[in-house]
């Protein structure tokens, strides 16, 4: 642990066995003469992509401005809308088919964060850089992790593609160049290892040993953590008990979930930590997230919902048929019906985690007030493949009410949807001249 005269370093690590616990913010950090005033955070970034579209009659209010009773799909956000912003008519030119382009869902998916246009003699996708690793590439270096990359659903295989660059496209959001996807990780206890292991310096011996007993990181870095508590004040050690709780509560359910996974079928293609149903695999995930920005482990997150095409079947809620062939209801009400239902499931998980993020103080705000979380999609319409007017969120006010929420804005028709992502990005503080097919600015985020 590593401990100035004057104040506890921001990047301050407990350290173990294999094992490096960040901390999050603390008074303890902030120095004597700067205590009386203002506390600068972090803004952060993320986006949440859900697959295969949303029915648009339960999704958009029938009124723009304040927001005041939600649609039926939004519904679980309503204690929440003084913190979320809606957005109406923002458009992924790039995901409309020119020749082919790889497919609608590649295009919707592979090119969300990028605002690809699709190649007019092949079916690749002229892809380019995605929005979260500018940021990342820009502002990395002032995190552990420059940016990480989460999932909720295994890739799909080469040979259920169209082509091999669609599987790419339809299974990654996140883009370094043209040709480099980072693929997102979807097994919570490989998050967990790596957000919170430091193989480093550990044998193999150890290591095997660690694994065998499954001991908690807290338990290697216990005599770090006594030091620690000894040295700060009561605000102070209450915000590491809650942190450290939500530590171990998340280790303890990728225990279980494990455990439950052990008794399944053993032909069946889950790894070890993924639960059995989305809410809770969602919830692990998130909780790490949590953390990670909490200790401001990375500032920058895409996580992938479900990748475009997805067969995931809903049981938990009584959707026992694959989403995406749901979407394509040709205006069947009972498919209709049934694809709302799970746009109803995904918000509430959102919504959940949003209310986690607005109960966790972070400076003079909350952790969600210096935030900004996009919840969306690159498709509309899933049964029609539409790309305009795109379910468009955004929890959060990215640090000093950069963003006043608690309303719908409505844009002109085929406004790029890379308009909002260069607004984000020079809240990041990364200033760029074009992005994808943006037209400027995105104005109105911060007009009241």
């Amino acid at each position: 642990m590593n401990i100035t005269g004057k104040a506890l370093q921001r990047r301050t690590f407990l350290r173990g066995i294999g094992t490096a616990v960040a901390l999050p913010l603390l008074d303890a950090m902030i120095p004597a003469l700067a205590r009386g005033a203002a506390r600068p955070s972090p803004v952060r970034m993320a986006f949440l992509y859900v697959p295969c579209g949303i029915i648009m009659d339960h999704w958009n209010p029938a009124y723009t401005g304040k927001l005041g009773e939600m649609p039926r799909i939004l519904k679980p956000l309503e204690p929440f809308k003084d913190d979320i912003l809606m957005l109406g008519n923002l458009t992924h030119n790039g995901g409309r088919a020119l020749l082919d382009g790889g497919g609608d869902h590649a295009r919707a998916t592979g090119g969300y964060l990028t605002g690809c246009q699709p190649r007019k003699t092949t079916t690749d996708i002229k892809s380019g850089i995605s929005c979260d690793q500018v940021v990342a590439h820009a502002i990395g270096t002032k995190t552990r992790f420059p940016s990480l990359e989460l999932g909720m659903e295994a890739p799909q295989q080469a040979g259920n593609c169209d082509s091999g660059y669609s599987c790419a496209y339809t299974n990654n959001m996140s883009w370094k160049n043209d040709k480099q996807p980072l693929p997102p990780v979807i097994d919570p206890r490989a998050l967990f290892e790596r957000l919170f292991g430091d193989d480093a310096e550990m044998t193999p011996q150890a290591r095997a040993q660690r694994s065998e007993f499954r001991r908690s990181v807290l338990d290697f870095v216990g005599d770090d953590t006594k030091r620690l508590e000894s040295q700060v004040g009561p605000s102070d050690r209450r915000k590491l008990d809650e942190y450290f709780t939500s530590i171990r509560e998340v280790e303890t359910r990728i225990g279980q979930s494990e455990k439950e996974n052990a008794q399944i079928d053993p032909h069946m293609e889950r790894p070890d930590g993924i639960p059995a149903t989305f809410n809770e695999h969602f919830k692990m995930m998130t909780d790490m997230l949590t953390i990670a920005f909490q200790a401001d482990l990375t500032r920058v997150s895409t996580f992938l919902l479900g990748r475009e095409g997805s067969g995931r079947a809903y049981r938990e809620i009584g959707v026992n048929d694959a989403h995406h062939g749901l979407t394509h209801h040709r205006n069947n009400p009972e498919m209709i019906e049934k694809v709302a239902q799970i746009n109803v499931f995904h918000v509430r998980q959102f919504a959940a985690w949003v209310e986690k993020l607005k109960s966790i103080t972070d400076g003079d705000g909350s952790l969600l007030d210096n935030s900004m979380i996009v919840y969306g999609s690159g498709i509309s319409d899933g049964n029609k493949h539409t790309h305009e007017d795109l379910p468009t969120i955004i929890a959060g006010r990215g640090g000093n009410n950069f963003i006043k929420t608690g309303r719908r804005v409505i844009y002109r028709r085929e406004t790029p949807i890379c308009n909002l992502y260069m607004t984000m990005m020079d809240r990041m503080g990364v200033h760029v001249e074009n992005f994808g097919d943006a037209s400027g600015a995105l104005q109105g985020l911060d007009l009241a």
